[in-house]
């Protein structure tokens, strides 16, 4: 590597390292995805609320961590069931197990954006989206409609996010517990809390879940929303909360997670590998070697044959190559017309002539020819000679092509 090349390397690598400090001293974007599970601190994980609810004493909890429908099939004790995320949609048989449960006198109480459609429909319900009349802001603002637990203030976000609400269809039995304003829009507050009576238990549906995040229950006194909440849940039996219809995880499938969830471990990891990569880029290029090319070996059993003819032929042993012309020639019918040169008869010579194309007299005349070469011990060149052109005329006209 020349003196040139070597300055522009290292001005390359010191804008790399000085790109990647930048990245790493910058502050991390804030995650909102709505995990809603009881250990996430993000702003729409619900650290806060489970915390707060766990630890207060007059309350029995148990955590669930399998689906309802297999939990409600090992006979589930009276209580309430809590499901709280982004959205909760049960199977037929799943809905049918947890209706028939809340029936005989428990509670069912969900707080999701996406809510299982049967669910509404059972309840003669559909959830629409919020449209404020200013389009100017959709920051909601939420409030109860019982005297006992309204505010004065209304319970307000500060982040935007469309709001969704509760829309009754004929003949819906429910009772509005709490609904939910556009800031600046007063007069179009509209359900997103309802209760139903199912059976002698009840359902409470709640379509705002993000008012059991981090973010909004540390706003001012955002925290007296969730406590009013839970003030219409049965605290004298357990509390099953659901970990199964969660949209964060419970676990981490990637080993590599503690090491990247860390800044500055992550950085240290990415350099490693950039490190590995120059070392293997710069160390291969000095020690490697160029590989000599081998050529293929070449058959020679052309130039073998050839040397074998000329010592014979040198030698003057023509009888021993007129016996090899015979071998090779009896060798050439039985792989070329696959016939036997065991007997040579009048089958043999009739079978020949059909395969190869030469008449029987052809056939007759050289097989004669090598029988009486064959025996002769003193024959000589122009005894071989002969034999040779009578044995290649009749491969020439063996079906019209030239022999092999």
């Amino acid at each position: 590597m020349g003196k040139t090349s070597k300055l522009f390397f290292g001005a390359f690598l010191l804008l790399v390292i000085f790109l990647t400090y930048l990245e790493a001293t910058e502050p991390e974007p804030v995650n909102w995805t709505p995990s809603y599970m009881s250990d996430d601190k993000i702003p729409l994980g619900s650290f806060v609320f489970y915390e707060s609810w766990v630890n207060t004493e007059k309350w029995e909890f148990e955590e669930i961590g399998v689906p309802p429908f297999e939990k409600l099939s090992d006979s589930l004790e009276n209580g309430t069931y809590f499901f709280l995320n982004n959205a909760v949609n049960f199977d037929p048989d799943e809905l049918d197990k947890i209706l028939d449960w809340v029936s005989n006198g428990n509670e069912l109480f969900i707080s999701a954006r996406g809510i299982s459609s049967a669910l509404l429909d059972t309840l003669h319900l559909e959830t629409k989206v919020f449209i404020p009349k200013n389009d100017l802001s959709s920051k909601p603002q939420l409030n109860f409609k019982n005297s006992a637990l309204k505010t004065e203030t209304d319970f307000q976000f500060k982040n935007e996010f469309s709001s969704l609400f509760f829309h009754q269809k004929d003949s819906a039995k429910i009772e509005i517990l709490g609904e939910i304003n556009i800031q600046g829009d007063e007069k179009s507050s509209q359900p997103n809390f309802i209760k139903s009576d199912f059976g002698k238990g009840k359902i409470y549906l709640h379509n705002t879940p993000e008012a059991f995040g981090n973010y909004f229950l540390l706003t001012n006194q955002n925290y007296e929303y969730a406590e009013s909440i839970l003030a219409y849940v049965n605290n004298k039996n357990p509390v099953f909360l659901d970990n199964y219809y969660k949209a964060g995880k419970t676990f981490y499938s990637s080993p590599l997670y503690i090491l990247l969830s860390d800044n500055r471990l992550k950085w240290a990891y990415y350099f490693l590998l950039a490190g590995c990569v120059l070392f293997i880029i710069f160390e291969g290029k000095r020690k490697q070697r160029a590989i000599p090319i081998m050529n293929p070996l070449q058959n020679q059993s052309y130039e073998y044959s050839k040397t074998v003819g000329d010592l014979y032929l040198e030698e003057k042993e023509y009888a021993e190559l007129i016996t090899k012309k015979i071998n090779l020639f009896f060798e050439y019918i039985r792989l070329q017309y696959k016939i036997s040169t065991k007997t040579i008869d009048e089958e043999f010579h009739t079978l020949l002539a059909a395969k190869s194309g030469n008449s029987i007299a052809s056939g007759k005349a050289l097989f004669a020819k090598i029988e009486k070469f064959s025996n002769n011990t003193n024959a000589g060149k122009s005894e071989f000679q002969e034999l040779s052109e009578a044995i290649n005329n009749f491969k020439l006209h063996s079906n019209g092509k030239p022999g092999k």
